[in-house]
């Protein structure tokens, strides 16, 4: 079993969305290859208008392109990517996304796809922390069985 499909039958019920993309990171890639309902719901749209496609239809006005820039960086290194991005909904109302996309790799070391992990998160209300994972928080917290994994493998915590 590779970790794709390992991915795809832990992540279906998971109430944190999840995405699988191909390797491909310049444009016009890359392609959705799966994505759960918690990530449907995240952006408005059903699951067949979102695999095939190529996650850049959440980009919009207030999308920062020097996240965008940091983001693209990391994954063409090969490496794990953490931070916040405006993104927009298919109604069009926007949203801040904590992402956290990491490559997956089959055994001779080469990436075979990105999982990247995804909640919308709120603005803290007072002073923010030193840095930008204390200035939000997750709009909902979630206690399903998937959520202790993804605590143990660090996904949303910064390394």
């Amino acid at each position: 079993m590779t970790a794709f499909e390992l991915i795809r039958a832990l992540a279906h019920d998971a109430t944190v969305g999840i995405v699988v993309t191909d390797p491909t990171i310049e444009s016009p890639g890359p392609t959705i290859l799966y994505a759960n309902a918690a990530f449907s719901r995240l952006v408005g749209r059903e699951l067949n208008h979102i695999v095939g496609h190529n996650p850049r239809f959440m980009q919009g006005r207030e999308t920062r392109r020097e996240t965008l820039d940091a983001f693209h960086r990391a994954l063409a290194a090969g490496e794990r990517f953490h931070g916040y991005l405006t993104n927009y909904r298919a109604d069009g109302t926007k949203y801040r996304a904590e992402i956290d996309c990491r490559p997956l790799r089959a055994a001779d070391g080469r990436i075979e796809n990105f999982v990247s992990f995804e909640r919308e998160v709120l603005r803290r209300i007072g002073r923010p922390a030193g840095n930008a994972a204390g200035r939000y928080e997750p709009v909902s917290v979630s206690n399903d069985a998937l959520t202790g994994t993804l605590r143990a493998i660090g996904v949303f915590e910064h390394a």
